[in-house]
């Protein structure tokens, strides 16, 4: 890893917030954005289409090696563009489905061994945001500045539902309560780089927060720190 490129590290459960602010600030400093979310997403999507089975590891380990991915920021603040494959798949790896499906690749030794390279290979000048749930622990534990945003279950789920209605996409908030209660239990129990914050990352709680609140305080402290 390059040592003089600045890193800003945002972790996270799912709902927390951490996708939205990471690809403001990272508009905002004019950096490249690493959404390592959207890796393991786009594994089990790509994996599905591919039939490949999501408890085949070495099938998919050798998916995730030679994942064709690029992510856009957009001028306009909108979330970033995702390409799997030269095909726009945004929509298509938020859904449910697939962010359990991304859950379960995760907790695979050799899924995460093969994305991690690809991982560090976003670190390119003039910075990067890293978005995601090892981020800080793992793949640039060297970052300067290293966040972890948190939220109630509760609000993480109202926010999702928001998120899915939105989009047109069918959803149920009882089930998207009990999913996303799983979720937090199998990434933070599983044995390979489980979810939890960094000994030296900031802990953000944004329930009671707004994007802009919790944008401005993370450009805070990348000012303090990246001077």
């Amino acid at each position: 890893m390059t040592a003089d490129i600045p890193v800003l590290t945002i972790d996270g459960p799912s709902g927390s917030g951490k996708g939205t602010v990471s690809a403001l600030v990272a508009r905002e400093l004019g950096w490249h954005l690493l959404d390592s979310g959207a890796l393991y997403r786009l594994v089990a999507l790509g994996a599905t289409r591919h039939a490949i089975d999501l408890a085949n590891e070495t099938a998919l380990a050798e998916y995730a090696a030679n994942l064709d991915v690029c992510f856009e920021i957009q001028s306009d603040g909108s979330p970033p563009g995702i390409l799997l494959e030269d095909e726009v798949v945004g929509d298509a790896i938020r859904t449910e489905a697939c962010g359990n499906g991304a859950s379960k690749v995760a907790a695979l030794g050799a899924v995460r061994e093969a994305l991690l390279q690809r991982q560090r290979d976003f670190l390119q000048k003039p910075g990067l945001v890293a978005d995601g749930r090892d981020m800080g622990t793992v793949v640039f534990p060297q970052a300067g500045v290293k966040i972890f945003l948190t939220a109630s279950v509760d609000e993480r789920a109202q926010r999702r539902y928001k998120q899915l209605k939105d989009k047109g996409i069918s959803a149920n908030l009882p089930d998207l309560l009990t999913e996303i209660a799983e979720r937090d239990a199998r990434d933070a129990q599983r044995t390979v780089s489980p979810l939890k914050p960094a000994a030296d990352a900031v802990v953000l709680d944004t329930t009671s927060s707004t994007i802009e609140e919790v944008c401005d305080r993370v450009m805070q402290l990348c000012r303090e720190r990246f001077k």
